[in-house]
């Protein structure tokens, strides 16, 4: 099972979401670093589930059990390894499903491939679930990434549905408003938009719906020339970390797609100096060329699926039977993945930011 990422750096996440608990491993991250404890808490209240009625009623604590590699709040440079209990479970609703999938579930991929050994339990290792061990990784690489290189990582909600915030400057980027974001339930630039987003997320619910949405995250501070050319290239680890969150289906870099129907002369960023460094007049290319960063700001967006656990009744195929019927999902789901989601698409870019930092600088990253 593929759940182990990295160069430098390397994260391994374990567990299922309806079994005793969930966590990860972290092998590389450097020695001596006083963490902030509060702030990487404060990380994954971010994401918790059970804040709202926009997402799911399902209620965890998230507190995370440091067995190795921290002490004092210290760093040792021994392996980290922490565990988050799960607590709130109802396994009971997922027995049925071993025989009918859920569609665009994982339920018969992870049957077929692990010969129906898999742990189907509230979607097992294939849970969303374990986005709580990834931003525990995210918050650490963050907060070094914060204090050692004045590197900051936000995002905010880029759309729901059709319902759209305004898009970052690509060009100049506020640290302290990654930091504001960072700070509110449903990070938006415009907040003129939240009642049209939260509007659009209750009409899904009523209808025992799901909907979609796009997080536009951004790194402010990094250095120019981190990062390699073909399979190591910035996108690349980045996009590589992102599709590894469970209902990303979508990864663009700068103005993305919308630059194939852009012309050359639209679409380079041409250089200039200010104040004494090399800047780009435009960030098209969202802070990366020839895989390489460029010293501007990284602009990556992560399109997240709709919730595909829906309260409405669908169709699937009795693997059992051989025959179509209907099913109608049980249990406790978010009707918007992407209301949470930002802070795992940040802790998704950190934890690549800083494998590509380790890579560049060495083992202290100083």
């Amino acid at each position: 099972m593929g759940s182990t990422w990295g160069s430098q750096l390397k994260v391994s996440v374990f567990g299922e979401s309806h079994g005793k608990g969930i966590g990860v491993v972290i092998d590389g991250f450097p020695a001596g670093f006083s963490c902030d404890m509060d702030f990487i808490s404060r990380e994954l209240a971010r994401r918790a589930p059970g804040q709202s009625s926009l997402t799911t009623g399902r209620r965890e604590e998230d507190r995370p059990i440091i067995l190795s590699g921290i002490l004092e709040n210290t760093t040792t440079g021994a392996p980290i390894c922490i565990m988050i209990p799960n607590t709130d479970t109802q396994s009971k609703d997922y027995e049925a499903l071993r025989a009918v999938p859920r569609p665009s579930h994982s339920d018969y991929t992870g049957k077929t491939r692990y010969r129906g050994h898999n742990d189907i339990r509230g979607g097992g290792h294939f849970s969303g679930r374990l986005t709580a061990p990834l931003v525990f990784a995210g918050a650490l690489c963050k907060d070094f990434l914060r204090r050692k290189h004045e590197i900051e990582i936000g995002s905010h909600i880029y759309s729901v549905g059709e319902a759209a915030d305004r898009a970052f400057d690509l060009v100049s980027i506020d640290r302290e408003l990654l930091i504001r974001l960072q700070q509110e339930t449903l990070p938006l630039l415009d907040h003129d938009a939240e009642e049209k987003i939260r509007g659009t997320v209750e009409q899904a619910r009523k209808e025992l719906d799901s909907v979609g949405g796009v997080i536009e995250c951004a790194v402010v501070g990094s250095a120019a020339g981190i990062g390699s050319p073909m399979f190591h290239s910035v996108e690349s680890r980045i996009a590589s970390m992102l599709y590894s969150v469970p209902a990303v289906k979508g990864v663009e870099f700068g103005l993305g797609f919308a630059l194939a129907g852009m012309r050359g002369s639209e679409a380079n960023d041409c250089y200039q100096l200010e104040d004494g460094s090399v800047k780009t007049k435009t960030n098209c290319n969202g802070g990366i060329s020839g895989g390489i960063t460029t010293g501007m700001p990284i602009i990556v967006r992560a399109a997240i699926k709709p919730t595909p656990s829906i309260g409405r009744e669908q169709t699937t195929l009795n693997l059992e039977t051989g025959k179509e019927e209907l099913l109608r999902i049980q249990g406790r789901h978010d009707p918007c993945i992407a209301l949470r989601a930002a802070v795992v698409i940040e802790a998704a870019v950190a934890v690549a930011m800083l494998d590509l930092y380790l890579e560049a600088f060495g083992y202290d990253a100083e």
